[in-house]
């Protein structure tokens, strides 16, 4: 399609400041210049007056786009590449990776909860839940308190009916602390993003990762701008929609 000179200037423009464009940009640029000006003025508030360093951002683009509520191939090939160029080392992008992996225990957390909850009130009683806890189910929960710091209700739960899979679950949830390329407030911040992406939202996540941060010392606008980065997740929307509009359109 053909650009007037001023989308052409605003193309150079962008890439100049950014270091890459994206082709979903070009049918915007010819269809809706106004919106994509004003999308990339909102997308860059996060950048221009948010605390986090530019390779955090990467990380965290990097998480979002490898999740599995989300898998987006193209952009996370582009945020590997800028994660590079920020200073990112492959382990580090590795343990992002390790850290996205684990978010398919948001299943078990909530899972675990509905079950028991649901049979509350049938009026079924689980005799797991009503024995008490083993020692080596408390050697489990000293463990895992000993390593995260917490220990939220669905914890117990699922100690109390499954404390085989609660070990090996909790050896997987602390498996990126021993290659310990990622601090633990980073790796808190990455997991806030993971839990908050709009593809996945799980509120007690969020929850959990926020107060983690909060003492490991993350402040109120870090936490607020890993919100903002993920919520660049819904551009996506035109990201593969407008390409096919257009080619559509084309006939």
């Amino acid at each position: 399609m053909e650009l007037t000179e001023d989308q052409q200037r605003f193309k150079a423009e962008y890439i100049r400041e950014r270091g890459y464009w994206v082709s979903f940009n070009d049918g915007l640029l010819a269809y809706s210049p106004d919106f994509l000006r004003t999308y990339l003025d909102y997308a860059g508030v996060p950048a221009r007056t948010g605390p986090l360093s530019p390779r955090l951002r990467e990380l965290i683009y990097v998480a979002i786009d490898t999740s599995t509520t989300h898998m987006f191939a193209q952009g996370l090939a582009i945020h590997i590449r800028k994660a590079l160029q920020c200073g990112c080392t492959l382990i580090e992008l590795i343990e992002v990776m390790q850290l996205a992996t684990t978010q398919g225990l948001d299943s078990v957390a909530v899972g675990v909860d509905l079950i028991v909850e649901e049979m509350e009130a049938a009026g079924m009683v689980s005799p797991q839940l009503q024995t008490p806890a083993t020692s080596e189910m408390q050697a489990l929960k000293r463990n895992y308190v000993h390593e995260f710091g917490d220990w939220p209700e669905w914890c117990e739960r699922l100690l109390r009916l499954a404390p085989e899979y609660f070990k090996e679950m909790t050896a997987l949830l602390a498996a990126p602390s021993v290659t310990g390329a990622l601090d633990h407030k980073t790796r808190s911040l990455i997991s806030l993003a993971l839990a908050a992406a709009p593809t996945h939202l799980d509120r007690d996540a969020m929850r959990l990762h926020i107060r983690r941060a909060l003492r490991q010392g993350a402040t109120a606008e870090e936490l607020l701008e890993v919100m903002q980065l993920v919520a660049h997740l819904g551009i996506h929307a035109c990201v593969i929609g407008v390409p096919l509009i257009v080619e559509a359109a084309a006939g």
